[in-house]
């Protein structure tokens, strides 16, 4: 049962890969890179891993993607990760 397990590729396993990945790269990997790093190395489809991707990662990636002028920064105040 336990090899099964870690087959599976759970939102909480991915998460923590990314923030690893991340904080590992002091500063040089960004959460973005980090997120397909992991698809690459898992051979997971980048747009599968949407649905892996939990509240808190999405709300850093979309940070990240303000940071880097990629999307729109919102309007309403944003907090410093």
């Amino acid at each position: 049962m336990k090899e099964i397990e870690e087959k599976f590729m759970t939102q909480a396993k991915f998460s923590a890969l990314v923030e690893k990945t991340v904080k590992d790269s002091n500063g040089l990997v960004n959460y973005i890179e980090a997120v397909t790093s992991i698809c690459d190395e898992y051979e997971i489809e980048v747009e599968t891993a949407s649905k892996l991707i939990s509240k808190p990662l999405k709300d850093k990636i979309k940070y990240n993607a303000q940071q880097l002028n990629y999307i729109k920064r919102t309007s309403r105040g944003v907090l410093p990760l």
